[in-house]
């Protein structure tokens, strides 16, 4: 099996109220297997980003290769996400 890490997911901004009760401060642990909780609007968007981070992609446009934030699809009540790989 291919080495991987595990990510860490977490919700660092919020402008209005998520419609599926995400807020601020709430993460959620992955490697490998969906987590458990999360809306299926904001996985669709952070999934493609965890993937390449579990198994080991990196960017150069990137400050932080361990980290990129992404945002909720729903602009209105728009979340950020920043996704976390975790090499320890």
């Amino acid at each position: 099996m291919a080495e991987s890490y595990n990510v860490l997911v977490k919700v660092v901004s919020q402008k209005g109220t998520c419609n599926n009760g995400h807020k601020v401060g709430d993460e959620w642990l992955i490697n490998r297997k969906t987590p458990e909780g999360i809306c299926l609007g904001a996985f669709g968007s952070l999934h493609p980003w965890i993937q390449a981070l579990i198994f080991g992609a990196e960017y150069p446009w990137l400050t932080d290769p361990d980290v990129v934030t992404v945002a909720c699809p729903d602009a209105k009540n728009a979340l950020v996400y920043e996704i976390r790989r975790l090499r320890e």
